[in-house]
């Protein structure tokens, strides 16, 4: 089964403000899954992950289990939580009490907006601990100077499953540098077995206009290596990626950045580990 782990939908002028930054333009409008599941058609993707778009409000996950329900295609739907809210235990029974709440698979936070040791707050270690023990995993969402301390996170609480989003958000743009400083920091988080990574995102940390697949290659080789191919899944981040290039030319840019795998291994990444993380229905 092909499976898109990453991906997002929203609707113009419903709280999506960091849309408004300039340079974003080509996505400040309304995604819908109609426009979703046009395109896992035309790539052959036949199961989809929706993931929270940073509204960050506990409003937007009724309208992401909503599409779920209506869309067979959405497996899993990923909703955005505070982990260090007092009442997350209750809102997250809340969450699986609406319409597609079977769907919910996962939480996340916009921990890359929060200071670079946040994960090592007690009263955000303790709301992870309460999501790991309702059955969900965490996603995070993070810059390349916090992947120590979601290492570190990781380590502590073994008993919950963290996904990595677009391998930690590699520099790529800063050439070599981004490279080696990706490396140094990916190492010690991909040590962890509760840790898995989506291969997604990494057209929009190169740039924009120019990059070419010689360019996510490296990091991609990478992550194959360290968290080897049943540690990791591939996601489109649409319509984020849509800054860089298209859905289907994005997702063949990723799989030819795979390099020479197994059947096994390629099926592994493009929905097996998805698959398995997320608990998706069969």
């Amino acid at each position: 089964m092909i499976v898109d782990a990453h991906h997002h939908l929203w609707a113009a002028g419903t709280g999506y403000t960091w849309l408004d930054e300039p340079g974003l333009e080509p996505i400040n409008r309304t995604f819908t899954p109609e426009m979703l599941t046009a395109e896992l058609a035309a790539a052959g993707v036949e199961r989809s992950v929706l993931v929270e778009g940073g509204r960050c409000d506990t409003a937007e996950a009724a309208v992401l289990l909503g599409h779920a329900a209506a869309t067979p295609a959405i497996a899993g739907v990923v909703a955005w939580a505070d982990p260090a809210a007092p009442d997350l235990a209750a809102t997250l029974a809340g969450y699986r009490a609406l319409p597609g709440g079977e769907r919910l698979v996962g939480v996340r936070a916009q921990v890359q907006g929060e200071e670079r040791d946040y994960l090592d707050r007690a009263d955000v270690r303790a709301g992870l601990a309460v999501i790991g023990a309702a059955g969900l995993v965490f996603d995070l969402v993070v810059r390349v100077d916090q992947l120590p301390s979601a290492a570190r996170v990781a380590a502590a609480l073994p008993e919950v499953d963290f996904v990595l989003d677009h391998l930690g958000k590699p520099r790529i743009r800063a050439g070599a540098e981004g490279l080696a400083e990706w490396r140094a920091a990916i190492a010690p988080l991909a040590a962890c077995p509760n840790v898995t990574a989506k291969v997604s995102g990494l057209v929009t940390e190169a740039d924009w206009h120019r990059w070419t697949v010689d360019d996510l290659r490296p990091y991609v080789t990478e992550a194959v290596s360290v968290f080897g191919p049943d540690r990791l899944m591939l996601g489109s981040d649409w319509p984020v990626c849509l800054l860089a290039g298209g859905y289907g030319a994005v997702r063949s840019a990723m799989r030819d950045a795979l390099g020479d795998l197994s059947a096994t291994e390629r099926a592994a990444i493009l929905g097996d580990t998805a698959t398995h993380v997320y608990r998706l229905p069969a």
